[in-house]
């Protein structure tokens, strides 16, 4: 695995950094989270915004007006709902087009999601700490909940021991070994390197998403993070917590609409996340036991719907 050590003073030059902050959020009948995303943005950073927002098919028409009534949000219609993933890219690949005509900076792309609010000054925090940490392909902030407790943001690549132990118990048992390993929330003060850090806001720098191809677009909805965080990790990045940038998330708003549907693909996508990682013809046993576990598991929570 190599090591990316980069040199600041060449990128940041390179990059245009008094030119505006590219930012992508994918929507899908947002509501009024949209214009609080917005509106906190503004004073996020002194650099300035341009917000794609990827549209994954909404119906509310929030996006549409949104983009109508900012000169620096653009809506961009994905084509229907083709994942999380694959609307990120969509909205990265028209950011970038417009980082290479020159009207945004080059270094740095903001991920997140659409009912997320910034803290004034948290992007430029963000910045910070990736310019003040070699090697960091992307940073994380310290996510609060609307209660103000902190979310466990910045994990460890779930092993296949400790994903089935945190698939099995964390419902009966949540202060298990297995998730206090996997969720790593005791430390949640200090920077540090983590496996993988929490897609509802991630500042990627743009050489890093894009040597490893942005995100996997066969997860169409959850642990697309995860894969992210540890390709990044494989590739020789840094996965970095930054606790001084908060921001403020109202989880999950979207996906309590369609319950029964997001429990499938999240267990669709844990199998895919361990199944890449246990490719040889002879780990098809353990690929099986998976496969039965989580589709078993899948099985029980429908019927206690």
């Amino acid at each position: 695995m190599v090591s990316h050590i980069v040199n600041e003073t060449t990128s940041t030059s390179a990059a245009n950094t008094e030119l505006p902050l590219g930012v992508v959020t994918v929507t899908y009948s947002p509501g009024p989270y949209l214009d609080a995303l917005l509106r906190s943005l503004d004073k996020a950073t002194r650099s300035g915004t341009y917000t794609v927002l990827a549209d994954n098919g909404s119906s509310d028409g929030v996006p549409q007006e949104a983009a109508a009534a900012a000169g620096n949000v653009e809506f961009l219609d994905t084509g229907g709902n083709i994942g999380y993933g694959a609307g990120m890219n969509a909205g990265a690949a028209r950011l970038r087009e417009l980082v290479d005509g020159g009207k945004l900076r080059g270094d740095y792309l903001l991920l997140v999601n659409p009912d997320v609010a910034f803290h004034p000054g948290s992007v430029d925090e963000l910045i910070a700490c990736a310019q003040s940490w070699p090697g960091a392909g992307a940073v994380g902030p310290r996510i609060e909940e609307p209660d103000g407790s902190s979310y466990p943001s910045a994990r460890a690549v779930p092993t296949l021991g400790t994903g089935i132990g945190h698939a099995l118990l964390s419902g009966v048992w949540p202060a298990n070994p297995w998730s206090r390993r996997y969720r790593k929330e005791q430390d949640m003060t200090q920077r540090r390197e983590a496996g993988w850090l929490s897609g509802a806001c991630v500042l990627v720098r743009w050489d890093a998403f894009t040597e490893i191809g942005g995100f996997d677009e066969r997860y169409f909805m959850y642990l697309e993070d995860v894969d992210l965080g540890d390709r990044l990790s494989r590739a020789g990045w840094c996965n970095v917590f930054c606790p001084e940038a908060v921001i403020t998330h109202a989880q999950g708003h979207s996906t309590k609409r369609h319950a029964r549907a997001m429990t499938k693909a999240h267990h669709q996508s844990a199998y895919r996340f361990q199944a890449d990682r246990l490719p040889q013809w002879w780990q098809a046993p353990v690929r099986w036991l998976l496969k039965i576990g989580l589709d078993t598991r899948a099985l029980c929570a429908k019927l206690q719907n």
